[in-house]
């Protein structure tokens, strides 16, 4: 069988359908648990049941699951890989870590369907080319190469049938399996991580919204000199296909032989861009995933792909962020749990440890931004102490909560640039862009 075709999972398209799924998905967790107790028992050893369930093939069964069904089932399991990851058993969070970059893809049969439905009979003639080979394939669409009547180059984004109206059970069901089968730490409360969940998805599945956001990026950015944003074309757009300028570039995370000057200068143009997001803008793409980046070496432009999770902050909540920063910056404990308590942290009313607690943690999360000079991301270690320190958080269950959601998606998208930093190994002195915003 060839990679293509291992890779074809038709999309389950009705709710019983997607329930079946998640159905199966628990009938093999428990097969799996009879057959390790049984393995363990023959072996002398009284197992307990954590030891069952939390099995590699116990894991890869609900990654594979949760792939094949995509949309809100596959985005859950996304985000406890990179939410909740420190918090998890290293057997679940390292299988889950593979739902970032993996996606099934439709069958032919299903892809002709799906375009079909939404351009008609004849869907081809539209075209003057279509590449039924995907060219990325994700959570809730996958995006192929097409050549318009008039010869443009364009993407088109093609969402998952099914995948919109099946988010809310989708989610429930799988919050559901993974309390059921222990599959999580029974002290893990993730009722807000999937009320997140979602609102993201549903977010997400509005290619309509996205063209909006597309095209409100391309405006402030078309002239730039550091970034290329992909055309809209409105005429080969529908509710769920979202169709745009193909722009060529190299994935920004396979940058290993581009001269380290030019890694800095990139990395430095992207957190220029995120605070032109914050402070000016107002508007801000909140997923930091590495596949929305990519690199075009001659012009050394960065090419911004998928603005789905586009969040806008209110001026309140650009200010008070600021007002953290500043703290933070200034290394004022009194202003950062002040500051804290604005963003709906609630630190005020906390015991002192806990407030010395969350100083700690600002101190540490936002070092890149708040520390003076040249900041070497690799040498930092700054994921390795960030999760020492979040090994403390179930000493302040009485106080510790989810952060509030604007919070959530903006410190995904700091943690996310942090991560493309560390993994390219930049040197950014990204204070010294901040600092004109603080003032």
């Amino acid at each position: 069988m060839n990679d293509k075709k291992s890779r074809e999972k038709a999309v389950p398209r009705s709710r019983l359908g997607r329930l079946s799924r998640v159905a199966r998905m628990a009938g093999g967790v428990a097969a799996g648990m009879l057959g390790e107790g049984a393995r363990q028992l023959s072996q002398g050893n009284k197992p307990k049941v954590s030891d069952l369930v939390l099995t590699p093939s116990n894991a890869r069964r609900v990654a594979k699951q949760l792939s094949t069904m995509r949309g809100a089932a596959m985005k859950v399991g996304q985000l406890l890989s990179m939410e909740t990851s420190d918090f998890l058993p290293p057997e679940l969070a390292e299988i889950l870590a593979q739902l970032r970059d993996r996606a099934f893809i439709m069958p032919r049969a299903q892809l002709e369907a799906t375009l079909e439905q939404e351009y008609g009979e004849g869907w081809l003639d539209h075209f003057k080319n279509f590449d039924y080979n995907p060219l990325a394939a994700a959570s809730i669409g996958q995006v192929h190469r097409a050549t318009t009547l008039d010869g443009d180059e364009i993407v088109l984004k093609i969402q998952y049938p099914g995948v919109a109206e099946s988010i809310d059970s989708d989610v429930d069901n799988i919050a559901t399996l993974l309390r059921v089968t222990n599959l999580l730490p029974k002290h893990m409360d993730i009722t807000d991580l999937l009320k997140d969940a979602k609102a993201q998805l549903h977010e997400e599945a509005n290619y309509l919204q996205e063209a909006q956001h597309l095209e409100a990026f391309y405006e402030q950015l078309a002239d730039s000199q550091h970034y290329v944003i992909p055309q809209y074309y409105p005429d080969f757009c529908t509710k769920t296909i979202l169709a745009m300028e193909f722009v060529p570039g190299q994935p920004i995370e396979a940058l290993d032989d581009i001269d380290p000057s030019d890694v800095d200068q990139l990395m430095r143009s992207l957190f220029e861009l995120m605070f032109k997001e914050l402070f000016e803008l107002g508007l801000m793409q909140t997923d930091a995933n590495f596949a929305n980046y990519q690199y075009q070496r001659d012009s050394r432009k960065i090419v911004l792909l998928d603005f789905g999770a586009t969040r806008s902050f209110t001026p309140e909540f650009t200010a008070d962020y600021k007002r953290l920063l500043q703290a933070v910056t200034a290394d004022d404990e009194n202003a950062i749990i002040d500051a804290a308590d604005r963003l709906g942290y609630k630190a005020s009313s906390a015991s002192q440890s806990y407030q010395d607690f969350l100083v700690e943690l600002m101190r540490v999360a936002l070092e890149p931004l708040a520390k003076p000079g040249i900041y070497d991301f690799k040498e930092s270690k700054l994921s390795e102490r960030l999760a020492e320190l979040t090994d403390d958080v179930y000493g302040y269950k009485e106080f510790w909560q989810t952060p509030p959601t604007d919070i959530l998606y903006l410190h995904r998208k700091v943690g996310g640039m942090f991560m493309l930093a560390t993994r390219l190994g930049a040197r950014v002195n990204a204070h010294s862009l901040l600092e004109p915003y603080l003032d």
